[in-house]
């Protein structure tokens, strides 16, 4: 059984049957809480739910997947400290990747078995100060997925042209900037099934998963200041 977490936007949770090896994982439940700022009033309550919700007992997991991100800075912290927790006290393997990984994942099989061509999917997610975390990835005709553009964050501006030029765009930037990223389908937030499928996925491929340190991107807004300051204010 695995357990999927992920804060990168909205707090999202799920429950698979199965392993990241061998067949696909199967979905048991999956629950979501589009809260913003309440990551850490909400997450422990929703993974019991969905275990609940799936007839699952916490010693019953065998791993955990967690989003990586990119996200807010505090929203990625709660889920990943709590997904590490969850795995050390239970004794089991941990993985991580990329919550934009899992977001194209999830847009590509709304969109159905591959076509005749490839398929090019445009993930934007809301980075704040008018910025978005991007990335962009390519599904062959055979059904391979490789991510074509790395993850990073810019102005809406910067990467429309790249972004628009795919055959899907998605995310919750897409909902912020209409204008200059219009979403081809109603896709925001990731969901932690598609999060253990792109694992799945990306694991079957070889892909290394061990790490877990959270993918910001950029630095935090609250920087520790390089010079002491005097408390007279001198």
């Amino acid at each position: 059984m695995l357990l999927g977490i992920d804060t990168s936007g909205a707090v999202s949770t799920a429950v698979a049957r199965g392993e990241l090896t061998g067949p696909a994982p199967e979905i048991l439940q999956v629950r979501s809480d589009e809260r913003s700022r309440h990551h850490d009033e909400v997450l422990l309550d929703l993974i019991d739910q969905t275990l609940q919700a799936a007839g699952v007992e916490r010693t019953e997991l065998t791993g955990v997947v967690v989003g990586r991100g990119p996200g807010p800075f505090t929203g990625l912290r709660v889920g990943l400290v709590s997904a590490r927790s969850i795995a050390a006290v239970l004794g089991v393997p941990l993985h991580g990747l990329s919550s934009l990984d899992a977001l194209a994942h999830q847009a590509l099989a709304a969109l159905g078995p591959a076509p005749e061509g490839p398929v090019s999917v445009g993930v934007a997610l809301d980075a704040r100060r008018r910025e978005v975390y991007h990335a962009r990835y390519r599904r062959e005709s055979t059904g391979e997925v490789t991510r074509t553009a790395e993850p990073a964050v810019h102005t809406p501006a910067d990467v429309a042209d790249e972004l628009t030029a795919c055959d899907v765009l998605v995310g919750s930037g897409t909902g912020i900037y209409p204008e200059l990223l219009p979403a081809t389908m109603d896709l925001v937030h990731v969901d932690a099934g598609h999060l253990i499928l792109a694992a799945a996925a990306l694991s079957a491929r070889g892909e290394d998963l061990s790490s877990t340190e959270p993918m910001y991107l950029r630095e935090p807004d609250a920087a520790k200041p390089t010079a002491r300051k005097s408390a007279l204010g001198r």
